[in-house]
């Protein structure tokens, strides 16, 4: 779905990550750990095409991501839901208008997908936020509209960047879970997290493949965690 073939990144004058392999196939789960500045966003982008590599190769369903167009890229888009870290959302819409943004983009009539938008605000716990405005919206709220907004276009693959780095544990868990359902549905999980205690308590439900980017590798990380 997504492969990495001995792929490398320079930013600045110097390599943030180099001869990066990885194969993310369907229905796998996969933490991604490293310090801050390790490359785990940067690594992120390449897999959902948002930079080109500066050697190797990114593979987005089994094309090279430089012989994509701008729409190419677009299309390869909408089977990768990615959640951001910062969760930026438009201010003067509604949390629901929010999660639907990505069907609006895609010319897909909204008005069909009422109840799939009330079936999907529900399932993360938000259905009777729908009217309210990003602003209005805690930390976890955001964090799970966010993930709702990510998986609005059904997609085969989601990349989540620190998901649970500003919630507590208690939302951190309840993120988890929703991850885990996704993944227990056929799509593809990659987290990018420090957190090693939300690792451990996805690895008593799902068997992940933990990795780590160190001195600008990636590599398996040891069985400790």
């Amino acid at each position: 779905m997504i492969e990495l073939e001995n792929a490398a990144y320079s930013y600045g004058g110097g390599e943030l990550l180099s001869d990066i392999s990885l194969r993310l196939q369907p229905g796998s789960f996969h933490f991604l750990t490293g310090p801050s500045g390790s490359g785990k966003t940067t690594l992120l982008k390449l897999c959902y095409g948002a930079l080109i590599p500066t050697a190797g190769h990114v593979r987005l369903f089994d094309t090279d991501v430089r012989a994509l167009d701008r729409d190419d890229i677009a299309l390869a888009r909408r089977r990768i839901g990615v959640v951001h870290q910062d969760c930026q959302f438009l201010d003067h819409l509604t949390l629901a208008d929010n999660i639907a943004l990505p069907l609006t983009v895609s010319g897909r009539d909204t008005i069909n997908e009422v109840a799939n938008l009330r079936e999907l605000t529900s399932w993360v716990g938000l259905k009777s936020r729908a009217d309210a405005l990003p602003p209005e919206l805690s930390g976890g709220e955001r964090q799970r509209a966010a993930l709702a907004r990510a998986v609005i276009m059904s997609p085969d693959v989601i990349l989540a960047d620190e998901p649970t780095g500003n919630v507590d544990w208690e939302m951190s868990q309840r993120l988890l879970q929703l991850l885990l359902e996704l993944n227990r549905m056929g799509k593809t999980i990659m987290i990018a997290t420090h957190d090693l205690a939300l690792i451990r308590a996805a690895k008593s439900h799902v068997q992940a493949r933990v990795l780590r980017i160190s001195n600008r590798r990636l590599q398996l990380a040891g069985a400790d965690l």
